[in-house]
């Protein structure tokens, strides 16, 4: 069986650590954690996709998303524009898709308001369960997603990290024009 490597990078963020994992050409995903914290989860999901996978830390392959990532970070980036492959079901690709053409930065949508998106508004819990599975933690902008009573719930990197990137993008959403990045 021919074996699949994976590079990955830690990036130590104000919210705490990230894991890059790309497979050379393409970003795959952003975690919040390390690859020891995370091993089993990344293992279980890489093991749908390839047939037998090897990690190797090499932080050359994630340049350019831990450089937009330190934009995002610093308030000079809106949007990540880096090459990403996203593995998931048809549906969570579609769900995906709507969080990230359909809640623009230092907004919020709720669920409902997602599923009302994808023309299914009484999807709430799938919508839920297809958030809680982004590969994209930050880029794909599940944070952005709040309840219908406006609260902050179910956020997969915890909501004291889902108060800071939605006040992040609020101190930064009228400083960047539509022609930054």
């Amino acid at each position: 069986m021919e074996e699949t490597t994976l590079y990955y990078a830690e990036f130590e963020s104000p919210i705490g650590p990230l894991l890059i994992i790309n497979d050379g050409n393409s970003m795959l995903r952003i975690d919040y954690g390390t690859l020891e914290e995370l091993e089993k989860k990344l293992l279980k999901w890489a093991n749908r996709y390839f047939k037998k996978i090897h990690f190797l830390h090499y932080p050359e392959t994630c340049i350019e998303v831990i450089d937009q990532l330190k934009e995002y970070f610093k308030g000079e980036r809106k949007t990540f524009t880096f090459e990403k492959t996203i593995y998931g079901t048809d549906f969570q690709k579609m769900v995906w898709e709507k969080l990230s053409d359909g809640i623009p930065y230092g907004e919020t949508k709720t669920y409902k308001e997602i599923g009302e998106m994808i023309d299914n508004p009484a999807a709430v819990r799938a919508i839920g369960r297809a958030v809680n599975k982004n590969p994209f933690s930050i880029v794909i902008p599940c944070h952005r997603v709040i309840g219908s009573n406006g609260k902050l719930i179910g956020y997969n990197g915890g909501l004291d990290k889902k108060k800071f990137l939605l006040n992040h993008e609020q101190t930064y959403k009228n400083v960047l024009n539509e022609t930054d990045k």
